[in-house]
């Protein structure tokens, strides 16, 4: 412990973010461009999450409105059945000189998904559709970019690719620009109420910083 604490710093240093990262992740100049990336985010959680709870497609085009493959993951008498269907399909890849699932993965998927097929069917749709929805109307941005980008790897830990690559690299720069990405949405009024755990609710601050100054006034 002594050795660790002669390799700390003296004191305390904060590097400043470059110009251009905060210009991306923290300028409201950019929000525009993480609202396209939102709402792309949102339409593939929303459709996917819509798809499981119906059993039909939401995808705009023909298919819409569609049966889908499997039906609803949550309705009928066989709840649980497709994600069995699919931890099964995973643990397949388990095996092989060179496996596309790991063996602590698939552990996961044998002893915990699958006995518990039904919980997990519900907890899947309903996440998807709630990171949607948070995404579409910009409440708590970079939560639901969080927990979209959770899923994206379980997704990939499963063996499946698909665009769920994408998917997580856009959720990633949307948790980073949790600042702005919902300024185009609720965030932009919830934010400064709720404040962070570092700093609090900042229009308490505001108004703290308004208040000496009021009385300042007041007395020249």
């Amino acid at each position: 412990m002594r050795n660790i604490r002669s390799i700390q710093p003296k004191s305390a240093t904060q590097i400043a973010e470059p110009p251009v990262a905060r210009f991306l992740f923290a300028d409201t100049r950019m929000a525009w461009f993480w609202l396209i990336v939102r709402l792309y985010l949102c339409y593939e959680w929303l459709t996917a999450g819509l798809e499981k709870m119906f059993g039909r497609s939401f995808e705009f085009g023909s298919s819409f409105g569609q049966p889908v493959q499997g039906g609803s993951w949550i309705a009928g008498s066989h709840v649980g059945a497709a994600i069995q269907g699919f931890a099964n399909g995973a643990l397949a890849q388990a095996t092989g000189a060179h496996p596309a699932v790991q063996n602590w993965y698939a552990w996961f998927l044998q002893h915990v998904v699958i006995p518990n097929a039904g919980a997990f069917a519900y907890v899947i749709t309903f996440g998807e559709v709630l990171v949607g929805l948070g995404l579409l109307v910009g409440a708590l941005t970079g939560i639901a970019a969080f927990f979209g980008l959770l899923m994206n790897l379980n997704y990939l830990l499963a063996g499946t690719v698909s665009t769920n690559p994408l998917l997580g690299v856009l959720a990633v720069l949307v948790v980073l620009a949790w600042r702005i990405a919902g300024y185009y949405g609720i965030d932009r009024y919830l934010l400064p109420v709720l404040g962070t755990p570092w700093t609090g609710s900042l229009l308490k601050k505001t108004e703290e910083t308004v208040e000496p100054s009021a009385k300042l006034h007041a007395a020249s």
